[in-house]
């Protein structure tokens, strides 16, 4: 004998739990909902409206100015960010193979060592950092930022993919080796396409990490080379006469649309790439 069970209806306390989530939700959308209307309109709408009232006539000239503005140096985000996430992402997935499954003596306290990365706050590397670079002579150059956002980045990314390695069976590596498969082989044609919810992971922590850095983009780059939050700054704070939030808003939503198509494209792969290697077995 079979049941059916239809859906239950929302109780008062379910009730109450998604009308709180909706306020909560609407609460936190209220600034980037201010900021897209006000991007919208014109100096004398913003001077007329309120921040919720929708423009009397919508305009791209906010958008147009601030892209004149900001556009240079959101290419130079994308030139730091693109390079500076692959690599690290990939030194990443090397480190971690290594650690987990290629251990040599001291491999465990190398791998201790190498996370006091993830727990060094960006103030104390800026000196030596910066002494680095000058002797490198990359002061003041994108590639500069790269670097810098490599190193930081690697204890993380490698913290990542040595945790999820350490999952998969022994027993696949040790039938790979007794096939003849090396070091590089068992890497690219076995882990690394195993790996793509760690790579997903990577890919999202390291380019919001990098594409939002305002410290290391004021400190390490100057001029042309500076990235998009450092113009976005710049903007905000030094610009003359009436004050057009127009153009400020639309900067900032320039700004911010990369991490935000980010998110959304990939973000349901964030969670499951920080389980996958969960459990062992």
């Amino acid at each position: 004998m079979t049941s059916v069970v239809g859906h239950k209806p929302f109780s008062p306390s379910r009730l109450m739990i998604h009308a709180t989530l909706l306020l909560a939700c609407a609460v936190y959308l209220v600034p980037l909902v201010v900021m897209l209307l006000t991007s919208f309109k014109t100096p004398a709408d913003i001077r007329a409206g309120n921040l919720l009232s929708l423009p009397e006539a919508f305009t791209l000239a906010g958008w147009i100015s601030a892209w004149d503005s900001v556009g240079g140096y959101f290419w130079n985000s994308v030139k730091i960010a693109v390079p500076a996430v692959v690599i690290s992402t990939l030194l990443g997935a090397l480190n971690g193979y290594v650690l987990s499954m290629w251990r040599f003596r001291g491999s465990q306290l190398f791998f201790g060592l190498l996370l006091f990365g993830c727990f060094l706050p960006f103030q104390v590397i800026l000196l030596p950092a910066s002494f680095t670079l000058g002797k490198l002579g990359l002061a003041n150059t994108t590639a500069g930022l790269v670097l810098v956002h490599v190193v930081y980045g690697l204890a993380f990314t490698t913290l990542f993919f040595r945790n999820f390695y350490v999952s998969i069976p022994d027993a696949l590596v040790r039938a790979a080796r007794l096939d003849g498969a090396g070091f590089f082989t068992i890497f690219g044609r076995i882990l690394l396409p195993m790996s793509v919810p760690t790579i997903m992971v990577c890919l999202i922590w390291q380019f919001t990490q990098i594409w939002n850095d305002f410290l290391f983009g004021v400190v390490f780059a100057s001029g042309d080379s500076q990235p998009i939050t450092v113009a976005l700054n710049n903007l905000v704070n030094t610009s003359t006469g009436a004050k057009q939030y127009n153009v400020d808003m639309a900067a900032a939503m320039i700004a911010g649309l990369p991490t935000l198509v980010v998110y959304v494209l990939a973000g349901k792969y964030f969670l499951r790439g920080l389980t996958a290697g969960a459990v062992k077995g």
